[in-house]
């Protein structure tokens, strides 16, 4: 098949059946987001909010699109708007990898970095802070707000909630990472309408505020957030699970070892989740094999300076063990 342009060929990701030695009684398997033309899952949002607007009429080939992201949604929605011919103000932190800040500049976004820690010890708040300022301050200019906009719950309802649906003939349980809470709302509606009885299971990290924890400093991206996504109101979850940080790691590193999937941390967050729910005791299923799909949203080289960084994993265990 031969295509115009490489982000024409956004969604129809691989659903890869993963074998869990662990759990014999489920059937796992993971829509594998890494296959987008950008890495990310976030593709999808960034096509489907972008082309949204423009037929919409809500912004012209003059408007000023403004963004908070520090990883996946900042270099899709570069990449979105320079084939669109938008500009963009991608408004991120000193967190931000080499390599993500590279990829925006590189496809001439504006990068505005926010240097000083919010309240919560993070900087997701006083980077929003600054995108409602900038939106203040410049003419034609629209907040995406990947928070709040139904556009983005909107883009996973219609393409991967649905390819999800059409992929799996039976569903039982759909565990998501949660973050700005875009993908597990979307899903969530689209699962639940295929399959009325399936759970939807949220996966979260220690130290997020999402499900009403106490915020806490949070070393790896994609996962958890600082704030509560007012999108989420409208997603249909059915039970959360909180992973800590070292299990995101592990994870991480046996699908690579075990399965050669080599994927970010809320992939690993997602894959220890799964196993941990199933092996609890008593288990929470029927004695027969159970069918559970996850979301592996992006790619491993983003984490290169994190999880798969010996040295780094070596610091982080030690000042986990410290504290």
């Amino acid at each position: 098949m031969i295509f115009d342009h490489i982000l024409n060929t956004t969604g129809n990701t691989p659903m890869i059946r993963v074998p869990v030695e662990e759990a014999l009684n489920i059937n796992l398997y993971a829509k594998s987001e890494f296959f987008n033309p950008t890495g990310s899952v976030k593709d999808r949002a960034a096509a489907f909010v972008i082309d949204k607007l423009l037929e919409n009429k809500e912004i012209d080939n003059n408007t000023t699109m403004i963004e908070s992201s520090s990883g996946n949604f900042g270099i899709a929605l570069a990449f979105y708007c320079k084939k669109c011919g938008l500009k963009f103000i991608c408004v991120v932190d000193p967190c931000i990898s080499t390599m993500n800040e590279m990829l925006i500049r590189s496809l001439g976004a504006e990068v505005i970095k926010v240097e000083q820690p919010d309240e919560n010890g993070g900087y997701l708040l006083n980077r929003v802070r600054k995108v409602k300022e900038l939106a203040l301050e410049i003419p034609n200019s629209y907040w995406v707000n990947q928070y709040g906009n139904p556009y983005n719950a909107g883009a996973y309802y219609h393409t991967l909630g649905e390819e999800i649906c059409s992929d799996m003939s039976r569903l039982d349980y759909i565990f998501l990472g949660i973050s700005s809470g875009g993908t597990i709302t979307g899903v969530s509606r689209r699962v639940k309408e295929r399959f009325p009885l399936a759970k939807v299971i949220a996966v979260d990290i220690v130290g997020s505020v999402i499900f009403g924890y106490p915020p806490k400093k949070r070393y790896i991206p994609g996962i958890g957030s600082s704030m509560v996504p007012d999108i989420i109101k409208e997603a249909q979850i059915d039970d959360v699970v909180m992973m800590d940080e070292a299990s995101t790691i592990q994870g991480c590193y046996e699908l690579l070892k075990k399965y050669g999937i080599f994927v970010g941390g809320s992939s690993g967050s997602a894959f220890a989740a799964i196993k941990k729910y199933f092996t609890q005791d008593p288990p929470p299923k029927p004695g027969k094999p159970v069918e559970v799909v996850t979301v592996f949203p992006d790619r491993g080289e983003r984490y290169f300076n994190t999880i798969y960084n010996e040295q780094w994993c070596s610091d982080f265990l030690n000042r986990i063990s410290n504290n």
